[in-house]
């Protein structure tokens, strides 16, 4: 019997990624886009046209699974709120059945990327697992007791917007709070630590980028510290330290056998990690660090589409 092929997609804050998927988590075709500005109609216009993309190359396609930044009500497919993206109260997963013409499964993209790492991934064989992505914000997902927790409306583990500091900067996007674990610890706050850094530092690797007109963001602090660059070296251990702090709460509260990071800032590696270890090895409750792992993501920044498309092969069975 041949596989059976799903398309699953994943979006962030400013890029999607989608592939199809079969049900041996082979993925046979991916598309990337990216958005800035996009405006509602633009927004759902970009995915139907990346779904589109993909199909046009393995038409045999039997659901589409997204995973969106959002607060997704599970039960009814709505997108009630978005940090980062206009989607609130979109019916998402009716109107892209409608445009798309297949079934569709639509949750929080945090809670897809703890899926896929659950069921195959770094997380596989725990029944209680932690997942944070860190991209353009935080996404967040809980495997309690061998399941996605989604709260009472199906909008739990927004874990991102958890306030890991008293009086701290106001959250990036539409969040009302301040002093997020998302406006401490991110991609884009790798960016803007390291703009500070170059700032202050003219002459060193940074400055001389910032001096040549070139956007400092958390891919080229990363590429950087990865090179021995000391100064970069330093903007993720603070990005990696604050981490620690926030996961400390989540070890303290939900006792996971496994922290697992993904997102494109998680690229950092142990230069990101191992300051985090350090962190919750001091400052947690001792009989929650035994035996706790945190892990990188095993599907890297690929985690929520491969998690969007496990839920549309679910839904077949």
């Amino acid at each position: 019997m041949p596989p059976r092929r799903v398309i699953g997609i994943d979006a962030g804050g400013t890029k999607l990624l989608g592939g199809v998927v079969d049900d041996q988590m082979v993925v046979h075709h991916r598309v990337r886009r990216t958005w800035r500005g996009a405006d509602r109609q633009e927004t759902l216009d970009i995915f139907t046209d990346a779904v589109e993309e993909v199909r046009a190359a393995s038409p045999d396609v039997e659901a589409i699974g997204f995973g969106v930044p959002a607060l997704v009500e599970w039960d009814a497919g709505v997108s009630r709120w978005s940090n980062h993206l206009p989607l609130d109260g979109v019916p998402f997963r009716d109107l892209m059945s409608e445009r798309l013409g297949l079934p569709v499964l639509v949750d929080n993209d945090g809670n897809a990327s703890i899926l896929a790492e659950a069921r195959n991934g770094a997380a596989a064989g725990a029944r209680h697992a932690v997942m944070i992505s860190l991209g353009t914000g935080i996404g967040g997902g809980l495997w309690l007791n061998g399941a996605v927790y989604r709260g009472a409306k199906g909008m739990g583990a927004e874990m991102g917007h958890a306030v890991l500091k008293l009086h701290g900067p106001e959250c990036p996007g539409g969040c009302p709070g301040i002093g997020c674990f998302e406006a401490l610890v991110s991609g884009n706050e790798i960016g803007r630590e390291g703009r500070r850094v170059a700032e202050a530092n003219p002459d060193s690797a940074l400055g001389q980028r910032l001096a040549a007109g070139q956007e400092i963001d958390g891919g080229i602090v990363t590429e950087l510290a990865h090179a021995g660059d000391e100064l970069c070296r330093e903007v993720l251990a603070l990005i990696g330290e604050r981490l620690g702090f926030g996961l400390v709460g989540l070890v303290n509260t939900f006792n996971p056998e496994v922290i697992v990071i993904g997102g494109g800032a998680a690229r950092g590696g142990d230069l990101i990690l191992e300051p985090a270890r350090s962190v919750i090895a001091a400052h947690a409750l001792p009989p929650m660090v035994e035996g706790l792992r945190v892990l990188p993501a095993h599907y890297g920044d690929e985690a929520g589409m491969i998690g969007a498309a496990l839920m549309a092969l679910e839904s077949l069975a």
